[in-house]
């Protein structure tokens, strides 16, 4: 995973939880360094009060965007005029948009194609299209509590139940998907003896959902998830020169 990248930080304020700012920041912290961190809304209305009280402890820029007309939110254009000059003059790496509003998937597809990343951090109802444009989303609720420890070789219970077709999370969240989908990426990257290791797993994976994260399933790590399925999943740790332990698996 690439630290190394400079990244932008731009929240729609309107679309998005303060409270969970703290583990936003750490998730984003994952993928890069945030050169630029904004947050987009009418800072004039009530619902903003709780932006206001994280600013300046994560060194926030509030930018203020005014509504225009009653039942149109004016943020996304402030936000997606701003996201354009940055990505041609700011000399970043990638955007973090955090949102659930399917408005700023063309923003997504057009960051992409000069080649830049993009993570998305939005709730389990955020349309597909926003999802699919973005190389990683993340689900807010996977952020919300910590995760227990499942039991050893006992399929995890998804979180969260089936939303609809259009949802990411109604997309991948039962044991069934979850199988074909892990089988998908294994085909994709398995070599001639079989074996996969499971960092290219995990690539595939994010290739084929850009939504794909252990912790929708109840698990932390990839590891721990391919380790509850041993009905058809085999898993083999090697030990490295250096004595550090790698997994690789196989689909029975």
């Amino acid at each position: 995973m690439d630290t190394t990248r400079r990244l932008a930080l731009m929240i729609d304020g309107d679309n998005a939880q303060a409270s969970l700012l703290p583990k936003m920041l750490a998730e984003v912290s994952k993928y890069g360094t945030m050169t630029l961190r904004r947050v987009y809304g009418d800072w004039t209305e009530p619902e903003m009060k709780s932006w206001k009280a994280v600013l300046h402890n994560y060194a926030l820029q509030p930018v203020q965007q005014f509504r225009y007309t009653q039942g149109k939110n004016a943020t996304d254009s402030a936000l997606i005029i701003d996201a354009m000059d940055i990505l041609y003059t700011a000399g970043v790496d990638g955007f973090c948009i955090v949102s659930s509003d399917s408005d700023y998937t063309r923003l997504a597809t057009r960051i992409r194609e000069k080649n830049q990343f993009v993570l998305g951090i939005g709730r389990s109802t955020t349309p597909r299209a926003f999802v699919n444009a973005c190389d990683v989303f993340v689900y807010t609720e996977n952020l919300e509590s910590e995760i227990e420890e499942p039991i050893p070789d006992v399929p995890a219970v998804p979180k969260k139940k089936q939303a609809s077709d259009q949802t990411a999370a109604g997309d991948g969240a039962s044991p069934t998907q979850l199988e074909a989908l892990l089988r998908t990426a294994y085909e994709s990257a398995a070599k001639e003896n079989g074996w996969v290791h499971l960092g290219a797993i995990g690539h595939v994976l994010r290739q084929l959902d850009p939504g794909f994260d252990p912790r929708t399933y109840g698990f932390k790590l990839l590891s721990q998830l391919v380790q509850a399925y041993p009905a058809f999943i085999k898993v083999q740790k090697r030990k490295t020169k250096s004595g550090n332990e790698v997994i690789f698996i196989r689909v029975k």
